[in-house]
């Protein structure tokens, strides 16, 4: 799930950056957020 949102806010950045040329601090704030909430996922592992 944690994954999930990450790649979406990556592929929001992405689309945001490269189409729209929105270089507004929100964009990259979204950007350390997915970063940190794959990091999260990536040392936490699956926990059932």
């Amino acid at each position: 799930m944690l994954l999930t949102i990450a790649a979406v806010l990556v592929a929001l950045w992405l689309l945001g950056f490269i189409v729209f040329h929105v270089s507004s601090a929100l964009i990259h704030v979204l950007l350390v957020v997915a970063i940190v909430v794959g990091l999260v996922q990536l040392f936490r592992g699956r926990r059932v």
